[in-house]
């Protein structure tokens, strides 16, 4: 009679009591049974008291009713005065398992997997007890980046300070690097500007798109050093206080000249800790070039890497020994050379189209999110060379930079002043002006015209 009525009254009594989210498992069928410290008595109105069922009520009762195993009265559950026990048990047994039926064990994580389920995570199961963790999806973090000395944590600018540690101790002057590390992860940019002492515009085009930057919306880590050789920009030269061209020197060496032991310590404290490169630089010896990158184009990084820059020609050079993209390149860090405008000056409208062409190859590496207005696609030039004067004089231009010509164009002319004899330049093929000299004092054999000659469509290099 006792067990018949445990059958039908233990299902409603659970079901009409507020169970705890806990996880339950079943005990295993060998383990000893302890005795409830605290008897739970069930009052029927029609038939007094009856004994406790079983040790599961008894443990599903304290559980629910929040009584402890130091309570000292037992627990009592009042029955509705118009229902008796027998009443229950029969509703109990007509009624399908509904919202109010309590979860199966079987549904439910045992607490010996519950405790291998890291915070933040979604567990499922089924009623064969397997489980399946699903990791909850969170946006990535951007981690610190680690540059020289210091360590820049996301969403924050820096300004660091690189030394060759080739100069006096006492005298030495480090080298600014400033670092915009984004609030979201994303590839590594480096920009370096004044390789040549006197080429100013990338001084101030790094400038510009370093502080144009707003950090917490930056995605990855932008890494600009305006002035790679502070000896020369001092003194107004391209060289190094050796007289030696530090853009034929790299990627150095710890024991070899000056040159070579300030590219090896750039290169191996700053350049190689980025993901892409552009070295700004601008014509030598007064002359001038449009805006437009030096890319090796046999290299499919680095065609892909020309494809972010808007309204910049493209010149297909794979580059001489020494120079840094070459360098570059060579270790796995794709690289062009951005030359814009002539030495020694500030030229607003070439400083303009190198931020705008930085501004757009951020964008295209997904770095930044602002709204960009593509212009037209510029060409590849796979073939240029240089036009050079037949006599010495003095050099008048006719043609400006960018100009497109034919074969047989006068590009200028070149007038001796003391015999007043007139010398042409004509443009030896079709072609476009994408570097020139600027009018001054020329010798013979001086390279005066920079033409480009064989070009392609963004299209065409696909």
């Amino acid at each position: 009679m006792r067990n018949r009525l445990t059958q039908c009254l233990l299902p409603p009594l659970l079901a009409s009591l507020p169970l705890a989210p806990v996880a339950w498992s079943q005990p295993p069928e060998n383990a000893p049974k302890e005795e409830p410290t605290q008897p739970v008595q069930v009052r029927d109105e029609g038939t007094g008291v009856i004994d406790p069922p079983t040790m599961a009520s008894v443990e599903a009762a304290d559980t629910a009713s929040g009584e402890s195993e130091d309570s000292e009265a037992p627990a009592v559950i009042e029955l509705p005065e118009d229902e008796s026990v027998e009443d229950i048990a029969a509703e109990s047994q007509n009624s399908p398992a509904g919202e109010d039926a309590p979860a199966s064990s079987d549904d439910m994580v045992a607490p010996s997997d519950a405790a291998d389920i890291p915070d933040g995570n979604t567990v499922t199961g089924d009623r064969e007890g397997s489980v399946e963790v699903i990791p909850e999806t969170r946006p990535a973090q951007a981690k610190p980046f680690p540059l020289l000395s210091g360590e820049v944590l996301p969403g924050t600018t820096a300004r660091l300070a690189w030394s060759p540690g080739i100069q006096i101790a006492g005298l030495s002057q480090p080298t600014p690097v400033l670092v915009v590390n984004g609030d979201k992860p994303g590839p590594v940019l480096c920009m370096t500007g004044a390789v040549h002492g006197d080429e100013l515009n990338g001084i101030e085009i790094i400038r510009r798109v370093i502080y144009e930057l707003d950090p917490e919306a930056l995605s990855g880590t932008v890494v600009g050093i305006p002035i790679v050789n502070l000896q020369g920009f001092q003194q107004g030269s391209r060289y190094l206080a050796d007289r030696r061209d530090l853009n034929r020197y790299f990627p150095g060496s710890e024991d070899g000249s000056l040159a070579h032991r300030i590219a090896h310590s750039l290169f191996e404290q700053v350049i190689l800790n980025c993901d892409m490169l552009v070295d700004i630089h601008t014509g030598s010896l007064k002359r001038t070039n449009l805006p437009q990158l030096r890319a090796d184009m046999d290299n499919p990084d680095v065609v892909e890497l020309s494809k972010g820059f808007d309204s910049m020609v493209v010149v297909h050079s794979s580059g001489g020994s020494g120079m840094l993209r070459k360098a570059a390149t060579e270790a796995g860090i794709p690289a062009v050379t951005m030359e814009v405008g002539e030495s020694m000056r500030i030229q607003e409208a070439h400083i303009d189209a190198g931020v705008n062409s930085l501004i757009s190859l951020m964008e295209k590496q997904g770095m930044t999110a602002r709204l960009f207005q593509w212009g037209a696609p510029e060409p590849v030039y796979y073939q240029s060379h240089w036009i050079r004067a037949n006599q010495g004089g003095i050099l008048f231009s006719d043609v400006k930079l960018g100009a497109y010509v034919t074969e047989g164009t006068v590009l200028g002319t070149v007038s001796d002043p003391i015999t007043n004899e007139q010398s042409d330049i004509r443009a030896d093929a079709d072609g476009r002006i994408i570097g020139m000299a600027v009018d001054q004092v020329v010798m013979a054999g001086f390279a005066a015209y920079h033409l480009g000659s064989r070009a392609e469509t963004e299209e065409e290099v696909e």
